[in-house]
This record gives C-alpha cells, sequence and structure tokens, in this order.
C-alpha cells in the first residue's frame, strides 16, 4: 500500500571543506580508505573532493526529506517534511523520531527511495552509530537477510533482476516522462553550496524536489496519475 511508504531522500557533504583541513591522522586514514580505488593520477585533494561526501566515515547530513502519501478528495496527495541543519546528531535523532511516530500509525510501514538499500539508509545507520545513537528497531539491518529488509527501492525495482544495472534518479525520470529535479543543482554541487556559498536552503529545496520525483516514479509504476502542484504540501 502506498500509505505504508515513508520516501527518503539525503544529501550528504564532506565533514570538512578541503582535504587540508583534516588533520595529518585523519589525511592518512583518507588516503588509506580511498587509494586502491581511484585513478593512479588522482590526488588525495582531488578525491577528497570527490569522494569524501559519499563516505560516511568523512562525510555528514545535513538534510532528509521525508515524504508520505494519502489520500484527499479521492486523489494521492504527498506531504513533504524536512529535517536539515548544521548539527547532524540533531538531524538523525530529530529523523528517528518522526520515524517512531510513522511506525506507531502504520507498523508496516518501510522506506521507499531510489538507491536508498545501497546508499541513503546505510549512510544513516552509520552516521547513527558514529553519533553514538542507538539504531531503532526498524534499522537494525546488520544482521538481515538482503529479502528480509523490505524497502521500495526504486532502484533495485528497475533492475527487474539484472544486477549489473545502474540507472540515476535524473535519467529513469526522464525515460518514464516524469518532470526531473535537476533545474537548478545536482549531487556533485552540494558540497560547494553547503560549504562554500553556505546556502542549505537551495539544499533542501533540491532534496525535496528529489522526493517528489521519485513518488511520482512510484506512482508511475503502479500506474497512477503523477502528481499535480496543488496535491504537494510542504510542512
Amino acid at each position: 500500500m502506498l500509505t505504508n511508504l515513508l520516501i527518503i531522500d539525503i544529501e550528504t557533504v564532506p565533514q570538512q571543506p578541503t582535504f587540508q583541513n583534516l588533520n595529518k591522522y585523519w589525511q592518512e586514514l583518507w588516503w588509506e580508505k580511498v587509494q586502491k580505488t581511484i585513478a593512479p593520477d588522482v590526488t588525495p585533494e582531488e578525491s577528497y573532493h570527490q569522494k569524501a561526501g559519499i563516505l560516511a566515515e568523512f562525510g555528514k547530513i545535513v538534510c532528509i526529506s521525508t515524504a508520505f502519501f494519502f489520500q484527499l478528495n479521492g486523489q494521492w496527495t504527498l506531504k513533504i517534511k524536512s529535517i536539515y541543519g548544521d548539527d547532524e546528531a540533531e538531524i538523525l535523532n530529530n529523523f528517528v523520531a518522526l520515524c517512531q511516530k510513522v511506525q506507531h500509525l502504520h507498523p508496516q510501514f518501510q522506506f521507499a527511495g531510489h538507491n536508498i538499500k545501497e546508499f541513503d539508509i546505510p549512510f544513516i545507520c552509520r552516521r547513527l552509530m558514529i553519533q553514538q545513537i542507538p539504531l531503532p528497531d526498524f534499522l537494525q539491518l546488520h544482521d538481515k537477510k538482503p529479502w528480509e529488509t523490505k524497502m521500495f527501492d526504486t532502484l533495485h525495482w528497475w533492475k527487474f533482476g539484472d544486477h549489473k544495472n545502474y540507472i540515476s534518479l535524473h535519467l529513469l525520470a526522464s525515460v518514464l516522462n516524469i518532470p526531473t529535479s535537476k533545474d537548478d543543482i545536482d549531487g556533485s554541487m552540494v558540497q560547494v553550496v553547503y560549504h562554500q556559498e553556505k546556502n542549505l536552503d537551495r539544499i533542501v529545496a533540491y532534496c525535496q524536489k528529489d522526493v517528489v520525483v521519485t513518488a511520482n516514479i512510484i506512482l508511475r509504476f503502479h500506474h497512477l496519475p503523477l502528481l499535480e502542484a496543488s496535491q504537494i504540501r510542504i510542512v
């Protein structure tokens, strides 16, 4: 059921704006982490700019946008709530509290999103551990088998069993003729907007657009009409 889905999208940035901002110990840890997975001509500084924001050991969450479907006047409507700021621990605590409220109302709720199985959810879990926040029961995933973790992942839906296939949210929306969220910034620009422009509102707006795109992809998968602007509510 659509009402059991909690759609999420996260935006992450490097904890430090540049490699030079890391102390020597963490610079060594960074290079140990990435040196075998990058091209020989890529410097530590370049690799940090490229990858730090997507590695939970060196990145942090600055925004989690959530959304859920509900029926209003016979139409599917989407309610969006974003949790964001500079204090990651506060973001994570508020996110867990929101999920617990959803679980109380919908005990069978499951997370939905694009590539959440391999990025958003693992990143959230790792950052919870790093921030020493207890994992709630619905994120106790470390000892579960793949088929025991119930998530509506639009990337995995589109695979149709083809495990080598990857598709971006932007491309999937485009091939399904769904308006895309890439009309201002994209994921590669988030760290610049955060660390240099200090424009968190712009990041939040981008994150919210992504959950709307994901919601429309889910509707398209169910052969349902796409959302109109009047059917989207931000709280």
